[in-house]
C-alpha cells in the first residue's frame, strides 16, 4: 500500500519560478580576495542559475557573477546556496538591476524547461 504524497509538502518544495536548460560561459569573482573562477551555466531562472565547476566557492559566499553568451552579457551579485562537490553549485541572484533583468528575460524566452 503506497502513501499518497502530502500536497502541502509538494507545494512548498516547488520553485517560485521555472528553471530552463541553458548553456553559457560564467565567470564568478569573490570580491574580498579577488578570486576568479570560470564555469558553465547549465540551468537558469529569473532567480539564479546552476554552474558546472570543479572547485566551488563555499555555501554562503557572496560574489559577482557574469554570464556570457552570443546574445550578450548578464551581470549580477550572487550568493552560493548549495554545492555539489566536484560537480557544481547553485547561485541565487542578488540585487539585480532592471537593465540586467531585461537581458535575462530576453534569454529565457523560448528556452526549453528543465526537468
Amino acid at each position: 500500500m503506497s502513501k499518497s504524497p502530502n500536497p502541502t509538502i509538494q507545494q512548498s518544495q516547488r520553485r517560485s519560478v521555472p528553471r530552463y536548460n541553458f548553456v553559457a560561459t560564467t565567470e564568478l569573482t569573490e570580491p574580498n580576495n579577488q578570486i576568479r573562477l570560470s564555469g558553465r551555466a547549465t540551468e537558469i531562472s529569473r532567480n539564479g542559475c546552476y554552474v558546472d565547476i570543479l572547485n566551488a566557492f563555499p555555501v554562503g559566499t557572496v560574489l559577482n557573477l557574469q554570464i556570457t553568451r552570443d546574445q550578450g552579457c548578464f551581470s549580477s551579485k550572487g550568493k552560493i546556496i548549495y554545492v555539489h562537490p566536484g560537480i557544481g553549485m547553485g547561485v541565487a541572484f542578488l540585487e539585480t538591476s532592471e537593465e540586467q533583468l531585461e537581458i535575462l528575460d530576453s534569454w529565457l524566452v523560448g528556452l526549453p524547461p528543465a526537468e
